[in-house]
């Protein structure tokens, strides 16, 4: 696409500002269908530039930007999809905030980067799906986990017969919220079996030792089924894990670490199916061990096995043959 016209978007819940980098014309909609139609007119009017060669670009906000993107992509309109700290970052120094600040911001920051912008292309509806379910399964967890630990500490220091009520209603919903939980599970296997290409691929990265439904499922959800990332390296960048240099000249020489920015929740999950890993697979156990025992750190150690998990998911998923334990066949 020749990209040759920019129109910032800056979305909030109930109406959104755009602004057209061509023209520098500005204006309010509302965040619904309505909105959105006005938006696509009132651009391709006001514009200097044709159609074809213009992009619409706004920041990834979950629910407040979901329609104006699926309205965009019904009508086969192009659209850019850009993280908030990303445009943030390219501004350097500002003062002062406002939605129409930002909305200019963003058509400016587009403009800038017309020639290395890649049109979004939406995930399909089982993906997006997936994607919901485990945002909604993480809410319950969380709420299941808060009722637990405040369960567990009145249990320790309050006389059960004199607080039956406050107990028992703490362990009623601690009993629904893991009812629904399952549910939700239920509901995630059902996306799956609906998508074949999905399907096999959660059967191939749970053929790995360590790896569990769970981290299979935000996998597949967060690399939109293995075709968003070109390699298991930039994942392991998105995720979190990938070690970077800290040096510059002579005098800055930090230690090589991984980067804060990153998906907190992937990186979490992949730590976990490293240390069960290190306990259940004999060869990551006697990897993590050998380190362990020449003095290596042993949270680099466990990252390293961390990108080892993360590189036999892309390359099993890339073969399309389950992982195969190749120390069962050690002499």
């Amino acid at each position: 696409m020749n990209i040759k016209d920019t129109v910032g978007i800056d979305m909030s819940k109930l109406t959104f500002d755009a602004r057209i980098h061509s023209s520098q014309i500005e204006s309010e909609f509302q965040n619904d269908k309505k909105g959105y139609k006005k938006l696509v007119d009132w651009t391709y009017k006001n514009s200097e530039l044709p159609k074809e060669n213009i992009i619409f670009v706004f920041e990834h906000t979950g629910l407040y930007s979901d329609g104006l993107s699926v309205y965009l992509a019904s009508k086969h309109i192009p659209f850019f999809l850009v993280p908030g700290l990303e445009i943030k970052q390219s501004m350097g120094m500002t003062r002062g905030k406002s939605d129409k600040a930002d909305a200019k911001k963003i058509a400016k920051y587009a403009y800038r980067m017309r020639d290395e912008i890649t049109p979004t292309k939406l995930s399909c509806k089982e993906e997006q799906s997936l994607k919901h379910l485990l945002s909604l399964r993480q809410r319950l967890v969380k709420q299941r986990a808060g009722f637990k630990a405040s369960l567990k500490e009145q249990k320790r220091v309050l006389v059960k017969k004199d607080n039956k009520t406050l107990l028992s209603t703490q362990q009623k919903m601690i009993s629904y919220l893991t009812k629904q939980i399952q549910e939700v599970e239920h509901e995630m296997m059902d996306v799956l079996k609906s998508n074949q290409s999905m399907l096999n691929n959660y059967k191939l990265i749970t053929s790995i030792k360590g790896i569990g439904s769970q981290t299979a499922l935000f996998m597949i959800a967060y690399t939109a089924n293995f075709t968003k990332f070109k390699n298991h390296r930039k994942f392991a960048s998105y995720s979190g894990i990938a070690p970077f240099q800290n040096q510059s000249g002579t005098s800055i020489r930090g230690k090589t670490k991984v980067s804060n920015l990153a998906n907190k929740k992937i990186k979490s999950l992949l730590d976990l199916c490293a240390k069960t890993s290190i306990q259940h697979n004999a060869e990551m156990r006697i990897y993590y061990e050998k380190r362990v025992a020449e003095g290596k750190n042993k949270m680099s150690t466990i990252n390293i096995i961390r990108n080892k998990l993360v590189s036999r998911i892309f390359a099993v998923v890339n073969r399309k043959e389950p992982y195969i334990d190749t120390m069962k066949y050690a002499a």
